[in-house]
């Protein structure tokens, strides 16, 4: 939740800039970063304080130390004997560290980066995922002057191309600079800044007062001694379970980042229902591959299924329809700016395969889409469901009318 908070601080920045445009002045914003970071502390200690209170009412009992494993149904903790009849492994990831990089209290990982210590002027961020996006956007907000530099051919690989772009430009409008088809060579740190030296489509120097590496996360599952439960544990600490989280000892289970990519809280909350359903005697089994995937930027980036260029690369007959946010009448009165609404669909059946929504709100707005993907929804069932007018949930039914030929609104 820490980076949500910072992400919506963002937004009541841009909002209170942008005012002008409605003929709203609020004078220059300013940010008392205490404050801030207070907000955004209280707002995760009562999260935080919300579970423990949880975890007592269900008469959870809570250990805190470091665990390792030391047999097939036993582990220590801080030293402490304890034996167990099934376990759930859920110790998560760790962002990754560049080699080569100095050892520098300029050089931060995505954690550090949510502590908001400072607002450097000039900030450099390496990786252009999820994260780094999402950091950017962030620190740009506050003031930073924010350079990201990204090794694939675009910012948030994976997702479609034609939403990316979008992203890209608003970024870009709101001073974030994007190097794409560029890799760090190197790091020198000097009394006045940290020197990145550049190669591939940019090449230079960018000189930061801070840098973020946003470059992923590593599993941890290499951290607790599972091999002594008979756990496997690939070279990069990821646990590999089946369908029902089960790893490769049957009375222990694993859930989330350290059972490999995607590592999403909301695949984890998934897993974590399956696990207990099987602890207890229940058949249950993740059986999807459908995980949805939010950049929560502004605009917010969404998509979920098949890409086109996934089902191109997989040859799966597809289709592609899309809505333009610009003749979305919800967007335009509040404000949005450029947006899309795509849908992947089943030329013979008109299943839809995929998704992908960039705009505010988006990630919100992603739901239906993978709910219809689940059901095996068609396009007809989606034009034919009254949305109401106006909101930006109706994009997806124009979609699917523009891709029947039905639609009045373009």
């Amino acid at each position: 939740m820490t980076p949500k908070a910072l992400l919506h601080a963002a937004e009541i920045i841009h909002e209170a800039r942008h005012g002008g445009d409605w003929g709203i002045s609020t004078g220059k914003v300013a940010v008392d970063l205490d404050a801030l970071r207070a907000k955004k502390d209280g707002i995760v200690g009562q999260l935080t304080g919300g579970l423990v209170g949880l975890a007592k009412r269900r008469k959870v009992e809570v250990v805190r130390g470091t665990a390792k494993f030391t047999g097939a149904q036993s582990l220590e903790i801080d030293g402490k004997a304890w034996t167990f009849d099934q376990a759930v492994i859920a110790v998560g990831s760790a962002p990754v560290r560049l080699p080569g990089w100095p050892d520098d209290d300029r050089v931060w990982d995505s954690t550090a980066a949510l502590e908001l210590r400072e607002v450097p002027k000039r900030l450099a961020i390496v990786g252009g995922g999820i994260i780094g996006l999402e950091m950017a956007t962030v620190y740009a907000a506050l003031g930073a002057e924010v350079t990201v530099v990204e090794f694939m051919d675009q910012i948030a690989p994976g997702a479609d191309a034609e939403a990316v772009r979008i992203l890209h430009a608003a970024l870009e409008a709101e001073g974030i600079t994007l190097h794409t088809g560029t890799k760090v060579a190197s790091v020198k740190p000097t009394k006045a800044a940290l020197v990145l030296t550049c190669e591939g489509a940019f090449e230079g120097e960018i000189r930061a007062d801070a840098a973020i590496q946003a470059v992923g996360r590593s599993a941890n599952g290499g951290k607790i001694a599972a091999e002594t439960a008979g756990v496997e544990v690939t070279e990069r600490g990821i646990i590999p379970v089946d369908a029902s989280c089960r790893t490769a000892n049957d009375t222990v289970f694993a859930i989330g980042d350290v059972t490999g990519n995607p590592m999403l809280a909301h695949r984890a909350t998934h897993q974590g229902h399956v696990a207990a359903e099987v602890a207890s005697g229940h058949a249950a089994a993740l059986d999807t591959d459908l995980i949805p995937s939010v950049a929560y930027t502004s605009p917010e980036l969404a998509w979920a299924g098949l890409t086109p260029t996934q089902a191109k690369e997989r040859g799966i007959a597809h289709k592609l329809a899309s809505f333009p946010w610009a003749a979305s009448g919800r967007n335009l009165s509040t404000g949005g700016g450029d947006g899309l609404t795509k849908l992947v669909y089943c030329p013979d059946s008109h299943r839809v395969l995929g998704a992908t929504i960039v705009g505010r709100n988006a990630g919100e707005l992603l739901a239906e889409c993978v709910l219809a993907i689940e059901m095996g929804a068609t396009l007809e069932d989606i034009a034919l469901t009254v949305h109401a007018h106006p909101t930006l949930s109706e994009t997806v039914a124009f979609t699917a009318e523009r891709a029947l030929g039905t639609l009045t609104d373009l």
